[in-house]
């Protein structure tokens, strides 16, 4: 590994399992925020110590923001796309279009955007 590669740097925590679906998940619906059962209910695969241990790197990273609301009980915890968070979700867009075009027919996945997905 060329350890001065951008694509391999960012890749490091970006390819980790189940990052992607994360980001995806606190970008789909209504509102621009997820708390951690949200996210969890909608990724039944993940275990919920990799789903907390993946939030961690993101928000590292700068790629999604916690905010904890500590008014309330029990604590209220959301999570948020950052601007970064935002243009990633984009090169998500693009792997949907790409697989869409080469890999995958799905005329429901088609027509939707992403945000309004509920599959």
């Amino acid at each position: 590994m060329d350890e001065d590669c951008t694509v391999y740097k960012t890749m490091e925590y970006l390819s980790k399992k189940w990052s992607l679906i994360i980001l995806l998940e606190i970008y789909r619906g209504k509102y621009n925020q997820k708390r951690y059962s949200e996210i969890k209910n909608k990724i039944p695969n993940i275990s919920p110590k990799i789903l907390s241990s993946r939030l961690k790197e993101l928000e590292k990273e700068g790629i999604i923001n916690k905010k904890i609301d500590t008014s309330t009980f029990p604590v209220k915890c959301e999570y948020s796309l950052t601007g970064s968070g935002e243009d990633i979700i984009n090169i998500i867009k693009n792997i949907k279009n790409w697989s869409l075009k080469w890999k995958i027919k799905n005329q429901i996945c088609e027509e939707k955007n992403c945000k309004d997905c509920d599959l």
